[in-house]
């Protein structure tokens, strides 16, 4: 697929890793950048992927079920939102994508990788995210912050060997494709986290060929 100026950024972690909480500023940064923006998340984003959402949060399913239900979504958002928007230049900014299926279904339910791999290659086989931002976290910190937040999904209710296994799915993503990552020490100040998320935006804003929009963040921050 060709892409002009858009970029496809996903932020990734376990349940309370804290990555949502930099969503809105990623986006407002963006904006005041002049730069064209879709935010957007996964399982979600669309009409239909917002009522297999409420699906997969909430409903006990069989892990085949479970995992198909997230590609189902998934082909859905990537037809009808994330292949369009950047194929019209714009940056798109999703709350996790495939990696999500690979850490929680491969690794927290040991489905393994394989069955993924295979829906990838069927459902998204040539999109990837440009960056993914993995934010990473003590497991403890993690789970203090989901005890002190909303009601939990059935996700979250999930055991520490669970998240365990999820987390270290997440890290051999990292080793496999260490390019497209950007591991982020979660357990940092907030001003902290931004600085380096800051920095790699620049970085992805020059190579997108927006020299004038990373001036602009060079000297906004």
């Amino acid at each position: 697929m060709t892409r002009s100026k858009g970029c496809f950024i996903t932020l990734e972690g376990v349940d309370g890793a804290g990555k949502s909480t930099h969503i809105p500023w990623l986006i407002q940064t963006l904006k005041d950048q002049g730069l064209p923006v879709v935010s957007t998340r996964e399982p979600g984003g669309t009409a239909v992927g917002e009522q297999l959402r409420q699906l997969l949060l909430h409903q006990p399913m069989h892990l085949k079920t479970e995992t198909l239900l997230m590609f189902a979504a998934r082909c859905e958002h990537v037809e009808t939102v994330i292949r369009p928007a950047l194929e019209a230049g714009n940056w798109v900014v999703c709350d996790r994508f495939t990696d999500a299926t690979y850490a929680y279904q491969g690794g927290g339910r040991e489905l393994g990788g394989a069955a993924v791999q295979a829906l990838q290659d069927w459902v998204h086989p040539d999109l990837q995210p440009d960056r993914t931002w993995l934010f990473d976290v003590p497991l403890q910190v993690a789970r203090e912050r989901l005890a002190s937040s909303r009601e939990p999904d059935r996700f979250e209710r999930e055991s520490r060997d669970f998240f365990l296994r999820t987390q270290a799915a997440y890290h051999e993503r990292v080793r496999n494709q260490p390019d497209r990552f950007l591991v982020i020490d979660a357990s940092q100040t907030i001003v902290a986290i931004r600085k380096q998320l800051e920095a790699d935006l620049l970085e992805l804003i020059n190579r997108a060929g927006g020299a004038q929009a990373a001036g602009n963040l060079s000297e906004h921050g």
